[in-house]
Order: structure tokens, then sequence, then C-alpha cells
């Protein structure tokens, strides 16, 4: 399990366990640099996992994309080239590969069906994730038709959910919302205390939880200067005393799901779902791999080549979309996300800032049709995260 620590990694793993698997193997990143070829080499060597599940990524939300363009491409490619290629030498039965919705283009038709890949530019903002998770996809897709491998590509939506990240440069939307909300709420309670918590756990350029509270009459002038390089710092995010600025119009529609929905699918999919189910058995099966007398795939040739057996025709956009299909605004999303917080305040949107694209719901059709469907709703969901959230500050 590459990424088991992470939102879905740790969803996925959890899901597993409950399942009644137990023979599973993680590393941290500390453990295992997945962007180390011969790490990566040495850890397949070790283990010899049966099945592989490439949660791992480099992510984040617009303003990291922006700031990183080329971590964020070369680390996605260096992370899947590892562990793909290591997974096909060490002959692993069943790969799967997370990528994105972001994978499609800016102006694709909504809602965006697996065959608009490709069609059209993608969002500027993105590209270089996108690029690389196109790339991954496209690996597995590449190794299944050479090689007869079993490696299906999963495009999950936005996800949110427990162990979410709540980075204020890096985060994805909701979580940076949300925290944004909270604090500026504490702010306005005067509850230095909890917002010492909130950034002892979770630092923000830095700047911990430090001298924030008196501990004596002689501290006052120390704390007083604390709590005003704190809000200088929390200013920069648009967190101010009851009022918080969020980038954009509010206007763009987002699709969002919950991560341990989003687990369940990617088992489910991991245990019954194979390439031959995506893209019709009617027209694959193993014959197409040169197989041998015994059943063995013969790894060295492979008859299933696009365009070696012309009746199967171009074989492409064999990944598959997990979302719910549903959408709200960005705007409506923060007034969920008040609710759920109890702010009183002031939600405004900057909109100087970018927007992203304008919408990116997914079409479901086809994960629907390999039987599964999502369970939990937003307004549920974000109630659960934000609960989430502030039992992570009491670890």
């Amino acid at each position: 399990m590459a990424g088991h620590n992470g939102l879905v990694g740790s969803a996925i793993w959890n899901n597993l366990k409950s399942r009644g698997y137990n023979n599973l193997v993680g590393r941290s990143h500390k453990e295992l640099d997945l962007t180390d070829q011969v790490a990566v080499k040495a850890f397949f060597d070790e283990e010899k996992p049966d099945a592989v599940v490439l949660a791992a990524a480099f992510v984040g939300g617009i303003m990291a994309n922006m700031l990183y363009r080329a971590d964020f491409i070369m680390m996605n490619m260096k992370i899947q080239c590892n562990v793909i290629s290591e997974a096909y030498a060490h002959g692993v039965d069943k790969l799967l590969f997370l990528g994105s919705t972001c994978i499609y283009p800016k102006n694709a038709p909504q809602p965006m069906k697996e065959d608009c890949l490709l069609t059209s530019p993608l969002e500027y903002t993105n590209e270089e994730y996108a690029i690389a998770k196109i790339a991954g996809l496209k690996m597995c897709e590449s190794y299944n038709l050479q090689y007869g491998t079993n490696y299906i590509a999963v495009m999950p939506t936005n996800l949110y959910g427990p162990n979410d990240n709540f980075h204020l440069e890096n985060s994805h939307v909701m979580p940076a919302m949300m925290r944004k909300v909270y604090l500026a709420k504490l702010i306005h309670d005067g509850a230095w205390d909890m917002i010492a918590v909130d950034l002892d756990k979770r630092p923000v350029e830095g700047i911990t939880g430090e001298g924030l509270v008196a501990g004596a009459k002689e501290d006052v002038a120390n704390v007083t200067a604390a709590r005003r390089r704190v809000l200088d710092i929390l200013a920069k995010y648009g967190i101010s005393d009851n009022k918080v600025v969020l980038w954009g119009t509010g206007t763009p529609l987002r699709e969002f799901l919950w991560s341990e929905d989003m687990a369940d699918a990617s088992v489910h999919v991991l245990l019954n779902v194979d390439f031959k189910d995506v893209i019709g058995i009617e027209k694959y099966s193993s014959v197409h791999y040169g197989a041998s007398t015994d059943g063995a795939v013969d790894r060295n040739h492979s008859a299933g080549r696009g365009g070696y057996i012309p009746s199967l025709g171009e074989i492409r956009n064999c990944h598959i979309n997990v979302g719910t299909g549903k959408e709200l605004t960005i705007r409506e999303l923060s007034e969920l996300v008040v609710k759920a917080v109890g702010f009183g305040g002031e939600v405004e949107f900057d909109s100087s800032k970018p927007d992203g694209t304008m919408r990116k719901l997914i079409d479901v059709s086809k994960l629907h049709s390999l039987g599964w469907t999502h369970k939990v709703e937003i307004e549920d969901g974000v109630s659960r995260l934000f609960q989430w959230y502030k039992g992570s500050l009491e670890n």
C-alpha cells in the first residue's frame, strides 16, 4: 500500500482490515522514498507483494500547483514509474492506481465521461499534476495491452475525510476552507488556548502556538506580541476576527466524495473488477496474450497490443471515474462549512484570485455498471469532517 498514511490510503487500509485482510504492508515516506528507484526495487525484492495499491502522490490545491509546477510533474512521475515498473518486474497480480479527475480538459462536456480524456487543453493551474496522472493511467493501460497485466486506474473526484490535509498553503479547498473558518471563529471568541493547540498541531509558516497563552503577569507584553505575529500570518491566508476571505468568485461547481466511500469503491474494484471487465469481456480474453497451455501468461510476448489484432480496434480510456455524480458551488460549500463550524461571521470571496476550472462533474455510469455507488452525502460529510478535525486537535 503506497501512501497508506494519506487521506485515501489510510481509508483503503482500514477498509481492507475490516474485510479481514491483515497481511498488509505499508511504509511511511521516511521509511521509503518512492521517488528513489533503488529503494523501491529493494522494497519489492524484500516484500514480494501479490497486489499493489498506488495511492501515494505529491498533491495540493491551486496555490501549491501554481508555485511548485516542476515538483508536481517530476515527483509524481518518479513515484508512478518506480512503483509500476517494479510491480511488473516482480510479477504483481493486481495493481490499483489512483489518479484524479483533473486529468480531464478544462472545457470538457459535463458530466465528464472517461472518453473525453485528451480531447482538448487542460486547466493551466494544475496542468503538471494532470499530465503526470494521465501518464500513470496510460502506463497501466499500456502494460495491460502489451504484457497482459491486470492494472486498473481509478480517477476519484475531489476527496475529503479523516486524515485530510489541513495545511493552509497546500491543502485542497474543503479542509483549507474549514480551518480558515474555524480559526476566524476562535479569534473572535478570544480562544487563544485553542488557537495555540491548532498551531501546535499544524504550524503555519513555521509559527506554532508557543507564547500565545500567558503563564504569568509579566508575560503579557510577550503574549501580545506573539498574538499579533500570529494574526499577521493568518491575515495572509484571509483569516481575521470573524471574517474569512476565500479565493475566486464562489461560483465554480465541484463534486466531493467522502474518502471512506472512495476507499470502499477502490477495494470493490481491487477485489471484483479486472481489466477485461472494464473494456468489455467480449472483446478481450487471455487468449489475446499468447497464453501457454497451462494458462500462464507469456510476459515476453503479447498479441493484445492495439492494432495487432484488428478486431480489437483501439483500446483506450480504460480508467474508471469514481464520484457521486452530484455537485454544488464553492459558495454553497462554504455555507455548509459555516454551519458545521457554527461560525457567525462573514465569508467574502476575492474575485481577483483564480477560480480554477469552473465545473468538474464526472459521469459515474461505468462505476455503477461495475456494481458500486456512494453512500455519504455532502451535507453529512462536511459535518463529519469538522468533527474529525476537532478530534485530531485533542490527540
